[in-house]
């Protein structure tokens, strides 16, 4: 629809429940992620969800949710997956927007090879620990009283292409730590360009040491054009919630908003809602992979997703004419599956607006970012991956 005139005092706000997968990509094999299913195994596991208002706009009628029944009325929804290689949360935005990773980040699955150890030494001027794919609860554990008395870093992986560096607050400050991840994004390029390298800050004392909310990510900028470039260019306002700016490395937004849990974002976002006339907001609700997903914590996850429900009907709530309201997903995190990894998953799409027709859609992620484009700007980009599912 190139030419057609940009719509009025329009919103679009994009919610992405981090982890919260919706069945197996057809390759999902290839990652050892066979029959993984998120939603499905997580409904088994805590003897059905209890989710009325998505179940409400059609969370049931994506796929088969013990305690969530199809819904007589639903909303647009459907699947959504992956064009390019990859399961973290990097890649997942990216192709949220428009921006498809031809070839897979390095990953290391027997940890960082000697010559990264030792730029990490030489940038920090620290020993570092541990040097394994490991989950971040576990590591402190085990290395945290090392770290706290000897000021070393401890650096670890996971199947993603992430490098994370752990330090206790004591031996290295929040304010630090991020600088040295900073630092270390810089230098890791070419053959070890990670997608992503991670600040964890923990404090405490042994045997209770916690993760603050200190958590910084340093992702490599998208590696090509996207619809948040179009939406700026169109003159379009972009707020960014929790961790979504850290994941474009910082461009594409004109305001980042805090959201380090997921009240914090829930509550951003809500007052976005109250307050904006126009423009576009991306919000990421990390708890559901990052507290408990990784955690195998059923319990967890299902009182957060619970919680979400609740901000679900307050944002209909403050749902104007002319506003577009997305839910969906990036990747898994199956508490069915071995290891605590993420899983190569479908993600859930639930989109409500104006002329819905309560139809089932299914597509690349990157069909959200090019219905925002449209629903905003009132134009397409033929030249950018995904179709939009809106008029």
């Amino acid at each position: 629809m190139p030419g057609v005139n940009r719509p009025s005092a329009r919103r679009a706000i994009v919610v992405v429940l981090d982890a919260v997968g919706a069945g197996a990509l057809p390759d999902a094999a290839a990652y050892g992620d066979a029959g993984a299913n998120t939603l499905a195994h997580l409904a088994e596991l805590a003897g059905g969800l209890e989710l009325p208002r998505m179940e409400r706009l059609g969370l049931g009628s994506i796929l088969p949710l013990e305690g969530v029944a199809p819904s007589t009325a639903p909303v647009l929804h459907g699947r959504l997956h992956a064009l390019g290689p990859g399961k973290d949360s990097t890649t997942g935005h990216w192709e949220l927007m428009g921006v498809v990773a031809r070839q897979p980040r390095p990953t290391y699955p027997d940890g960082f090879p000697p010559e990264v150890i030792a730029l990490i030494e030489r940038a920090s001027g620290r020993t570092v620990l541990c040097n394994a794919p490991t989950d971040g609860i576990t590591v402190i554990d085990e290395y945290g009283e090392a770290s706290l008395r000897d000021g070393a870093l401890i650096v670890y992986t996971s199947q993603d292409s992430v490098l994370q560096i752990a330090a206790h607050t004591d031996a290295l400050s929040a304010q630090e730590l991020h600088r040295l991840c900073a630092r270390v994004r810089k230098l890791m390029v070419g053959e070890h360009a990670v997608g992503r390298v991670i600040a964890r800050p923990f404090d405490g004392p042994p045997g209770a040491f916690e993760r603050t909310r200190d958590r910084r990510d340093f992702a490599l900028p998208p590696t090509s054009r996207s619809h948040l470039d179009e939406l700026r260019e169109a003159g379009i306002e972009t707020h960014a919630v929790g961790k979504v700016g850290q994941l474009f490395g910082g461009g594409g937004f004109a305001h980042q908003h805090a959201g380090a849990t997921n009240a914090e974002a829930i509550a951003a976002t809500t007052a976005l809602l109250e307050r904006l006339d126009e423009g576009f907001v991306f919000t990421n609700l990390i708890e559901t992979d990052q507290v408990y997903g990784h955690r195998k914590d059923v319990a967890g996850f299902h009182r957060a997703l619970r919680e979400i429900d609740v901000a679900v009907g307050r944002w209909e709530e403050l749902m104007r004419p002319g506003d577009l309201l997305v839910l969906t997903a990036d990747h898994g995190c199956d508490p069915a599956q071995p290891g605590t990894d993420h899983t190569r998953e479908h993600a859930p799409l639930l989109a409500l607006f104006d002329g819905h027709g309560g139809r089932r859609h299914d597509g690349p992620l990157a069909d959200v970012g090019a219905s925002a484009l449209r629903w905003l700007a009132g134009r397409d980009a033929p030249a950018l991956p995904g179709t939009p599912f809106v008029g």
